[in-house]
């Protein structure tokens, strides 16, 4: 049996990123390419079944006999990664995963239901701009059209590097067959904040998603030579944009519970001596209520509109992707809170593919204590002890539905 920090330590070295920190495993790159093998490799060491489904999700099957695989119960996560990501986030759920099939082999368990682990793609959409664009894929919240024309900074678009990937991409989009295998999916993750270190508490069972969305402010101005037009005679959309990320910032923490965030700016063209002719911001927006995150969002792009109009300059904004706030199915979170007495029920404002499925199946959420509360960043963490210990409580988890 592999512990889960010994499966993470076999890919502890794919995907590190020298100038960022950490790690960068954008979906169907070479480090998360490597990945997808990693996964292969270790389902079939454990004989589960290998298989790679239209939408380029990964499966690994212990089937249950002659019972078929209709309402199987699935586990798992993502391997992808965001820049400069943290080693756990994503892994962490699918190396719980194999450990916890593990412990249930150790302990003589004979499901009598298929049990699958399971890779979605592109789970952080750090790659092609859409998060969750697997499981999006797989229950139709996508349209497939939309999701192949995606494109990444280079220009690629999503279809052809799935088809690099060897994954048809006229194939892509909702598919019913394999969403009627899955009768509950369980994602194990690390805590992306400081919940369960103040409630001083290893694993907690997942009680809400916030809301959250993506939209990209393009500021449109004049692109000059930076020495030769004077201060007075510009329309820089960059001076626009500067002012918008603060108006953000103003406006998330006028609304209680809100959080605003501008983590990519992208000029055009983009030299140092040039006056930008356009900056591209890319805006991720949360809050519990979905009302309350339209209002923000339509706030924010009024006061981008005068900041923009001040500096001569006009903004547009488009949404990229709109998630509500998703409750966990109540009767499994029970089933889950029954198998681990005294785990505490826990919100997170992180979106995930659970999340995502939650619109069309049962779905469930363990989250493993990150000591250092942070997350999305090479600081992320999760002690030995505690990612044992996950890995138990999925196992107790995972018997119990079985």
């Amino acid at each position: 049996m592999d512990s889960v920090s010994a499966l993470l330590d076999s890919i502890a070295d794919v995907g590190r990123d020298a100038t960022r920190g950490g790690y960068s495993r954008g979906v169907y790159t070479s480090a998360e390419l490597t990945l997808r093998t990693w996964f292969e490799e270790e389902a079939r060491r454990r004989g589960l079944a290998f298989e790679t489904d239209r939408n380029g999700i990964l499966w690994g099957w212990w089937d249950a006999g002659s019972g078929g695989r209709t309402g199987s119960l699935v586990t798992g996560s993502h391997v992808d990664s965001v820049p400069g990501g943290g080693a756990y986030d994503g892994p962490l759920g699918v190396a719980s995963a194999f450990a916890a099939v593990d412990i249930l082999r150790e302990r003589g368990i004979r499901p009598n239901r298929a049990l699958a682990v399971a890779v979605f793609p592109e789970e952080e959409g750090s790659r092609f701009g859409v998060p969750c664009l697997g499981s999006r894929l797989l229950t139709g919240a996508i349209d497939a059209d939309a999701a192949r024309n995606l494109t990444d900074a280079d220009g690629l678009t999503f279809a052809e590097a799935s088809r690099a990937a060897g994954i048809d991409p006229a194939h892509l989009g909702r598919d019913d067959d394999t969403l009627r295998t899955i009768g509950d999916f369980v994602e194990l993750h690390v805590e992306q904040g400081r919940g369960l270190i103040d409630l001083d508490s290893a694993v907690a069972v997942g009680s809400t998603i916030l809301g959250h969305g993506r939209w990209r402010l393009s500021v449109s101005g004049q692109g000059n030579h930076a020495g030769t037009t004077l201060m007075a005679d510009r329309a820089d959309p960059m001076i626009a944009a500067a002012q918008i990320v603060l108006a953000i910032r103003n406006a998330a923490r006028a609304e209680d519970g809100a959080r605003a965030t501008v983590g990519r700016l992208q000029p055009v063209p983009g030299g140092t001596n040039v006056i930008a002719s356009r900056v591209d911001l890319w805006l991720d927006v949360r809050h519990a209520d979905d009302a309350v995150t339209a209002a923000l969002v339509e706030r924010i792009h009024g006061q981008a509109q005068k900041a923009a109009a001040f500096e001569g300059c006009s903004v547009s904004l488009t949404m990229e992707s709109q998630s509500g706030t998703v409750s966990f199915d109540p009767a499994l979170q029970r089933t889950l809170r029954n198998s681990l007495k005294g785990a505490p029920l826990l919100p997170t404002g992180a979106g995930h593919d659970a999340g995502v499925l939650a619109g069309v199946l049962p779905t469930a959420m363990l989250f493993i204590r990150n000591p250092t509360g942070v997350s999305h960043s090479p600081e992320e963490f999760v002690e030995r002890d505690d990612a044992d210990a996950g890995a138990t409580a999925l196992a107790d988890v995972l018997e119990d539905l079985l």
